[in-house]
């Protein structure tokens, strides 16, 4: 899962935890060094093993690239893995057709943890999406991963600006700064939150952003955390809203559903202006629920719905603590501990007992209703978090077989 946490004989989440991505666990022994367990599916190397080999149950990273150091951090991408250590330094295993790596050379992949070049200051922090993109001590920015940086590049337009968060989804990045504004950047499709806008006769300009731009929907708005998914992201804000934005789905999925007729639900953005969902399925927005490619359970409601491109806030959840994005699900956690789910289910990644796809937040129940959730975490069909010192994921992953998982489970 893209948990890491320290470990004595058992887990302790007396210490500090941190939140990451997806196939790996981070632990650590009882001299307090952080150590990695990993698993899931190992194409390319990414679980750092030295093979290309899948592990159905978490497996332990000895590395010797990481002698001497602790783990501070895991970053899972696409297709490739980031370790950070105590001393600021940076790994990562994984494919590397587009240099995710951060490696001179033209290495295809690497099945073992290499370092990153061409760093050379401290790390405090690390994403990973289809590229890469660290924080440095003093809140500079390097990022990497495309083919026209395939090495370890200073982003000089953010000079000047105190980044304290930062979340890459497939091809956008939402970013927050000291002072609780909120940037984003990257593909658009709604994704960015900065909505359409239209150019000489009306057609709309592309919504992609090249450089860093402040999300204006949430202006105002201190926000604390973000998340970003494969097609849409999502924040929490000082009062514990969470406001949510993504690609709109509706036109994607014509001809592939039926239009049916039904009761129509509300979302509530910023301002307090409503927004109309079907009650039966997707005719808003991709941020809340699947794109054409898993979508097929649901049909098009006919409703007069608006494009989830703008920030919007999701209305009837307690307060909120953070916010993970999946590849078309997403999950809250609240300030009480309690997390709810929503989005699509396939393999039963909402973990509500159930495959049926939820439009509005459910909450997760099981082993939950005694014992509070610290954090979450989701993949792309399959969620991890940590409750009482144990770790429980359900979708897919860590249990041993390959028979999906629809309610917490805990991982052994």
């Amino acid at each position: 899962m893209w948990t890491l946490m320290r470990m004595k004989t058992r887990l302790n989440l007396s210490r500090n935890l941190l939140p990451l991505g997806t196939r790996w666990l981070s632990s650590g022994t009882e001299s307090g060094k952080r150590v990695a367990a990993v698993w899931g599916n190992g194409d390319y190397g990414r679980l750092g093993l030295g093979s290309l080999d899948s592990q159905w149950k978490p497996t332990p990273l000895l590395c010797s690239a990481f002698q001497g150091q602790c783990l501070e951090a895991i970053a899972c991408g696409g297709a490739h893995t980031l370790f950070l250590t105590d001393s600021g330094r940076v790994f990562a295993t994984g494919l590397n057709d587009f240099g995710q790596l951060g490696t001179s050379g033209d290495l295809p992949y690497a099945t073992k943890p290499v370092e990153v070049s061409g760093i050379n200051k401290q790390v405090v922090q690390i994403s990973a999406g289809f590229i890469t993109l660290v924080l440095l001590q003093k809140m500079e920015r390097y990022t990497w991963g495309a083919k026209a940086v395939p090495v370890p590049t200073k982003v000089e337009c953010l000079a000047g600006i105190t980044i304290r968060m930062v979340a890459l989804g497939s091809e956008h990045s939402v970013a927050v700064t000291d002072g609780g504004e909120s940037l984003s950047w990257g593909g658009g499709s709604g994704r960015l939150g900065h909505g359409h806008e239209s150019g000489i006769l009306g057609i709309f300009k592309s919504t992609s952003e090249y450089t860093p731009r402040l999300i204006k929907e949430l202006e105002g708005t201190k926000v604390k955390k973000v998340a970003a998914g494969l097609l849409h992201s999502a924040c929490v804000d000082g009062n514990g809203s969470v406001f949510i934005f993504g690609e709109r789905a509706v036109d994607k999925m014509k001809g592939w559903f039926n239009i049916c007729k039904g009761e129509c639900l509300s979302l509530k953005e910023k301002g307090g202006k409503e927004r109309l969902i079907h009650q039966n399925g997707a005719c808003d927005n991709g941020a809340l629920f699947p794109d054409k490619m898993y979508s097929r359970h649901f049909k098009i409601g006919e409703c007069k719905g608006e494009e989830w491109n703008n920030a919007s806030m999701i209305s009837k959840l307690p307060c909120s603590e953070e916010v993970a994005c999946g590849g078309y699900h997403t999950c809250v956690l609240t300030s009480g501990g309690e997390l709810y789910s929503w989005g699509s289910n396939e393999n039963g990644c909402l973990g509500i007992g159930t495959t049926d796809v939820f439009h509005l937040p459910e909450r997760v129940q099981g082993p939950f209703l005694k014992s509070p959730v610290i954090k979450v975490s989701c993949g792309w069909k399959h969620t991890a978090a940590i409750s009482e010192g144990n770790i429980f994921t359900w979708g897919q992953l860590g249990h041993g077989t390959d028979v999906d998982y629809i309610k917490p489970t805990r991982v052994n």
